[in-house]
């Protein structure tokens, strides 16, 4: 039997916004509880794409201070930064001669982001899923929270686990991992077009709450926010084909932890601009005190750098042992 554990990483985009945090980073701070937890900022996954390297150094030190000034306790969790641990590395190359180019070929969003001219995108793009298998695997969590754009590549993660263990007769040496899918997946919606998941690449900066933004930008953005004619509904079966209706109900509702359908029958009947001064209060209380945190803890690099060097460290034991047991199964050695 494999421990319980957790792994999750994020990129560091830098600015994270309302979305990061209730489509994951809240979730990370209630698994704290629950598992052991290593959270990662994947620094390798942002190079597919070409980086400003000044700007990514700054955004992994940011994405640290708002995990932290989000609730996880660098202290009880491991937080560290992928680039640091060269068995990730070691590992996805491990990977890219396990799984298969047709598995590949097969992944959605690597269609998406390459687009209509896949030729020019980097290599890096198409085998991106065999390191998030690595980054998982070397660590043998066993348990990973996704959403609903992560789902394909677990099951990618899941295929090269069982692909290994046959290949080599090892066992079940790596854990067939089990998604962590919260209960309400809280899928958070731009606040100009309820169609389009809230993003930092967004041109408008009105789409998104960012972590960092002050009260008086919060409650200007949630005015502004597009919404229709109708008034909020008191039945679920009401918000259907009103999506960016259902967006703002379901931000209220996650971020009170309160199910949609309390939520509709608190405000049903009433108009949008009585419920847009409640959301924006919800949103101030529990996001503002997060913003403020991040601003002082960016200030002190020197701690935030002391967090990442004590993850890695923690994490780079843990990967060189797993390391060094994969290198044996396969036949592989260090002579040094």
């Amino acid at each position: 039997m494999h421990k319980k554990r957790v792994f999750s990483g994020v990129q560091p985009t830098g600015n994270l916004h309302l979305g990061n945090y209730l489509g994951a980073i809240k979730n990370f701070v209630d698994l704290q509880n629950k598992f052991e937890c290593i959270y990662c900022i994947v620094d390798l996954h942002a190079i597919t794409n070409k980086q400003n390297p000044k700007e990514l150094k700054s955004n992994i030190l940011e994405t640290v201070a708002s995990f932290i000034a989000s609730g996880l306790n660098p202290e009880k969790n491991i937080i560290f930064n992928q680039a640091s641990v060269s068995a990730h590395s070691e590992l996805a190359w491990v990977f890219n001669c396990v799984a298969r180019i047709g598995w590949m070929n097969r992944m959605t969003q690597f269609k998406e982001k390459a687009g209509a001219n896949k030729e020019n995108a980097s290599v890096g793009l198409m085998v991106y899923p065999n390191l998030m298998a690595a980054d998982i695997l070397i660590y043998k969590a066993t348990h990973v929270p996704v959403g609903e754009d992560q789902k394909q590549h677990l099951e990618l993660t899941r295929d090269i686990a069982k692909k290994f263990n046959n290949d080599f007769k090892c066992g079940e040496y790596f854990p067939i991992v089990e998604p962590l899918i919260p209960k309400e997946i809280s899928r958070v919606m731009s606040l100009r077009d309820g169609k389009k998941k809230m993003s930092k690449s967004e041109d408008s900066d009105q789409s998104r709450i960012n972590l960092k933004d002050d009260k008086d930008l919060i409650d200007q953005k949630i005015k502004k926010a597009k919404t229709d004619n109708d008034s909020i509904p008191s039945e679920i079966n009401g918000l259907k084909n009103r999506n960016e209706a259902t967006n703002l109900i379901s931000i209220y509702a996650s971020i009170n932890n309160v199910k949609i359908d309390k939520v509709l029958k608190e405000f049903g009947g009433k108009n949008f601009s009585t419920f847009k001064s409640k959301l924006s209060e919800s949103i101030i209380e529990k996001i503002c005190p997060i913003g403020k945190q991040i601003k002082k803890l960016m200030d002190d690099e020197k701690y935030l750098h002391k967090v990442l060097e004590k993850g890695s460290k923690k994490a780079d034991i843990l990967a060189k042992h797993n390391l060094k047991e994969i290198y044996d199964i396969i036949g592989l050695a260090k002579f040094s």
